[in-house]
């Protein structure tokens, strides 16, 4: 996401010809997208984004299973009572 902010930031300075970027090659301006295309095909195919969504998920299962335990008055996940 990093690389595809950069890129819109280089190609918005290049199109209204800012500062030194608008001496820039267009491949320099142009380079983030596919540094961008590089990460999200990385990312993809080694499972990278399928393990962050699982982490997510995960997370969010152990908060809902932790607020029903409170709501109960029972004991938590980190092994700790309620407060009252």
């Amino acid at each position: 996401m990093w690389f595809l902010g950069l890129g819109l930031l280089a190609l918005a300075l290049k199109y209204f010809e800012v500062g030194m970027v608008a001496t820039w090659s267009w491949w320099i301006v142009l380079s983030p997208f596919a540094l961008a295309v590089a990460w999200w095909a990385w990312a993809d195919s080694s499972g990278y984004t399928k393990r962050k969504v699982v982490e997510r998920e995960e997370l969010r299962k152990q908060a809902r299973i932790d607020r029903q335990k409170n709501n109960m008055g029972m004991k938590t996940s980190n092994g700790q009572r309620p407060r009252r």
